[in-house]
């Protein structure tokens, strides 16, 4: 987590009513990633972030479940790494999809 999502973004992770829209999210959902369908360990995210939106804090309309490999390639594009070459993240979407189903 950056400098500026603890600053910002502490007193709404703190708060019990951040668990409870973040279950919401979850729900709505259906506990999956909203990019690429895992299940598991889901992360909920800030479409539009806490820092420049605070008043959309506990928007449900603003949140989305993420699994952790969605969230970091988000966040990356976010601060400015630039995203893998297309044929490379189709290669490791095939490899992840491979691995979720032979699971």
């Amino acid at each position: 987590m950056g400098v500026g999502v603890r600053k910002y973004g502490a007193s709404v992770y703190r708060s019990q009513r951040w668990a409870a829209v973040r279950l919401q999210a979850k729900r709505r959902d259906g506990f999956r990633c909203v990019k690429c369908g895992a299940s598991g360990r889901l992360e909920v995210d800030h479409i539009k972030s806490v820092r420049k939106n605070p008043e959309l804090s506990f928007d449900l309309s603003n949140l989305q479940s993420l699994c952790s490999g969605c969230h970091a390639r988000k966040t990356a594009i976010e601060v400015g790494i630039a995203p893998l070459d297309p044929k490379r993240q189709a290669w490791r979407d095939l490899l992840k999809q491979k691995v979720t189903t032979n699971a």
